[in-house]
Order: structure tokens, then sequence, then C-alpha cells
């Protein structure tokens, strides 16, 4: 069965660049979002069990995100992917939630171990 998995970045290319570092054998049902809003619409629509995070994005960031997700107790899995390297953007979004913070450019690698160290996708 496919794992609902959003992608949200205000970024067309950067969407692109996440969708082309997923595992490839990772049997996902890709859904998109360019905003906090959009994102949250389709996580309550069962669209994002796991969601790849930016951080800075219009309308709603990424922090905004994470706070509704664990005000509205949705069940969704976060992982942050952000070009934001300050190490207070680290510590808070992981404080919200989110279960790991992958700085860009995206590591294809590290976007790899994360998801088997959680048990998210096993190579």
């Amino acid at each position: 069965m496919s794992v609902p998995l959003l992608i949200v970045d205000d970024s067309g290319f950067a969407r692109k660049q996440v969708v082309r570092a997923l595992p490839k054998d990772w049997d996902v049902e890709i859904s998109q979002a360019g905003n906090g809003v959009e994102a949250l619409e389709q996580i309550e629509q069962g669209k994002g069990e796991v969601v790849l995070l930016d951080l800075t994005m219009p309308v709603m960031d990424g922090y905004g995100v994470l706070e509704a997700i664990r005000t509205r107790d949705l069940p969704a899995v976060v992982i942050v992917i952000s070009g934001d390297i300050q190490p207070e953007a680290e510590a808070r979004v992981m404080r919200l939630g989110a279960l790991a913070f992958i700085k860009k450019p995206l590591n294809t690698e590290q976007l790899s171990q994360i998801l088997s160290d959680f048990g998210i996708h096993s190579a």
C-alpha cells in the first residue's frame, strides 16, 4: 500500500528536486503544496502521512504548519528540509515536533538514511 507523501515548498523547482531525491523503490502517492495553508488542507484530506516541509514560504510558513499539526493533532510525520541553517531554526522545529531537519540542498543519501532510521522506508 502506498504511503501518502506531501512535499511542501513554495518553489516548484525545489519540489521537483525532492521528488528526484526520493528512494526509487518507495511506494508513495505524492502530493505537493506551495504554502502552509495548502499543506494543512492536504494533510487533513489524508494526503500527508509523511510530510517533507520547507520553512520559508508565503501565506503560512513551516513553523505555522508544525504548530497547526500539533494543535489539531493531525496524523503527520514531518521532516523539515530548509536552507535556514541557523541552529535556532533546527532546535525550534524539533521542539515543534519535526522528526528530523535536513539542510538544503537536499542530500539523497541523508534523506534515505533518515527514512530508514525512523522506519518510514527501508532500502
